[in-house]
């Protein structure tokens, strides 16, 4: 089974006359160690296809399968579950201030409580230096650059080795030269674990970085095509 495997899924905001169609039978299939691009206009349903795949609202119509668990009907704990399970990497990288990188990367693993503090800040900083950042670990976000600090996100997102990472915009408020270091480290560290990647990016300069680019209109997947 695909890590992500969805049939006939659509979405709407809103009820009665308010009620606003965001996703149209929407089918997709993501393969072990794949990178795909999601691209299309704003306003297409790409983010809103990301959450519901993320487990971060519940399902309305078709089915969703990620890594196995069917999210169609599924309870918020089984998602909660599932979550644990999902890298996230956002635009806006949401580190806190008060903590160091290490700190912020070891989070991810709090919520296994059979790992020690000890294990969880080596693992953060093992992790770091797989980023680049082995030299900056001890440094609060204020401390940082801008691609450091999403470089800290991703160590985030992939220190707990998941079974996909998926992606909003990591690299629409990095310059040129920082976002694409950024999307090819993503892609280089997730290839060499066979993590599959989903992207969302309005970004043309990192295409290069992907598999597959799957292009959405009017909440529709209109093509995919090998990169």
């Amino acid at each position: 089974m695909d890590p992500i495997h969805i049939d006939g899924l659509t979405f709407a905001y809103g009820e009665g006359e308010l009620r606003r169609p965001v996703l149209r039978d929407v089918g997709l299939r993501v393969h072990g160690g794949e990178v795909v691009l999601l691209t299309g206009p704003s306003g297409s349903g790409k983010t809103t296809l990301l959450t519901l795949i993320g487990a971060l609202r519940g399902m309305q119509e078709g089915s969703c399968r990620v890594l196995g668990h069917e999210l169609l009907g599924s309870p918020e704990w089984e998602r909660v579950v599932l979550r644990r399970s999902i890298g996230f990497i956002f635009q806006n990288h949401n580190l806190l201030g008060f903590l160091t990188a290490r700190q912020n990367v070891a989070m991810s693993l709090e919520l296994d409580s059979t790992i020690p503090e000890a294990e969880r800040l080596e693992r953060a900083g093992a992790m770091l230096a797989a980023v680049g950042l082995a030299g900056h670990a001890d440094k609060p976000p204020s401390k940082l650059s801008g691609g450091q600090r999403q470089r800290v996100a991703i160590a985030r997102a992939l220190v707990g080795h998941p079974g996909l990472v998926l992606a909003d915009e990591p690299t629409a408020a990095l310059d040129k030269v920082t976002g694409g270091e950024v999307a090819h480290l993503l892609r280089d560290i997730a290839k060499s674990r066979g993590t599959p990647i989903l992207m969302v990016t309005h970004d043309p300069r990192i295409l290069d970085i992907a598999d597959r680019i799957v292009t959405m209109e009017d909440g529709r997947i209109v093509d995919s095509v090998p990169a």
